[in-house]
């Protein structure tokens, strides 16, 4: 990660910022890689923990990231332009959200820690904490919502 600014996050707005630091921005946790509920009439957003088909529940990271349309291709490519339309479903501890909302990283940041195990170690990762969605009918979602932030 030499290629990125000194903590970048905290004066480069996210339109400004590089291809490598965007992708920076995520902690790791997993958890928009999750399947979420949204209810028809609030427009609430439930997370679950029934993970998608290409996360890895050892490293909390998609393990076709890449090419991960060609699997899953309604997987959404968060950007600066699409932001305000997606972030209603993105988890409250999303560095994402947070610059977006002008909130600062939280302590456990990889970026602040510079440890990419950090999220983990500080509990917030969906690390060994998922289900597969093969594994639990979609009518049995509703039985694995987790609260944020954990």
């Amino acid at each position: 990660m030499t290629d990125l600014r000194p903590r970048f996050w905290e004066t480069v707005p996210l339109t400004r910022m590089t291809r490598a630091e965007w992708e920076a921005l995520c902690d790791g946790c997993g958890k928009c890689c999750m399947n979420k509920l949204e209810d028809e009439d609030t427009g609430e957003v439930a997370l679950t923990r029934v993970a998608c088909r290409l996360f890895d529940d050892t490293t909390c990271r998609c393990a076709q990231y890449p090419i991960r349309h060609q699997f899953v291709p309604e997987c959404i490519v968060l950007k600066p332009t699409n932001m305000d339309t997606n972030l209603y479903w993105m988890p409250e501890t999303c560095a994402y959200k947070l610059l977006w909302q002008g909130k600062p990283l939280f302590d456990w940041h990889p970026l602040i820690t510079g440890d990419p195990e950090s999220i983990h170690a500080a509990g917030v990762s969906m690390q060994s904490r998922t289900v597969p969605e093969f594994d639990v009918h979609e009518d049995d979602w509703e039985d694995h919502i987790i609260e944020e932030p954990t």
